[in-house]
């Protein structure tokens, strides 16, 4: 969502470099690396675009976490689709349905919203060993074995 928020400042004919740009940013090897290329963007775009980067600057707290992970972490975390399309199910459901007798007849139509949403959800995602292993040892005891 920070990305999206921040291309909705830059026009359509600029979008796809400021985008090429920022993916310095959150793929960069360590915190450090994605400071440097942050303040890089900005420079490079400050003239054009002043007020497209501050949201990171402002940010950065929640944003740097997501450097102590392996580049293949990271991509999971980031890639939203998923989210996106279990949201695009309930917002289907809201449609049909906007009003429910009763609280638990709200939850069984959810829970079988996202369970009809899931059965799309075939593709494995690639390198799942190493995230799952990575998971494992930085949430120790949370997830099973």
């Amino acid at each position: 969502h920070q990305i999206r928020n921040t291309l909705k400042y830059v026009p359509e004919k600029d979008r796809k470099a400021f985008a090429r740009d920022l993916k310095t940013i959150y793929q960069a090897a360590n915190e450090e690396d994605g400071r440097k290329a942050l303040d890089h963007v900005t420079a490079k775009w400050q003239d054009k675009y002043p007020r497209a980067m501050k949201r990171w600057y402002d940010n950065w707290d929640a944003i740097c976490p997501i450097f102590k992970f392996l580049a293949e972490v990271r991509k999971v975390i980031y890639t939203t689709n998923a989210i996106e399309s279990l949201n695009a199910s309930y917002r289907k459901l809201n449609r049909q349905r906007s009003v429910f007798p009763s609280d638990q007849a709200l939850l069984k139509a959810l829970y079988l919203s996202t369970f009809e949403a899931t059965k799309k959800w075939t593709m494995p995602l690639r390198n799942w060993g190493v995230i799952y292993g990575e998971f494992q040892i930085m949430y120790e005891g949370r997830l099973p074995d």
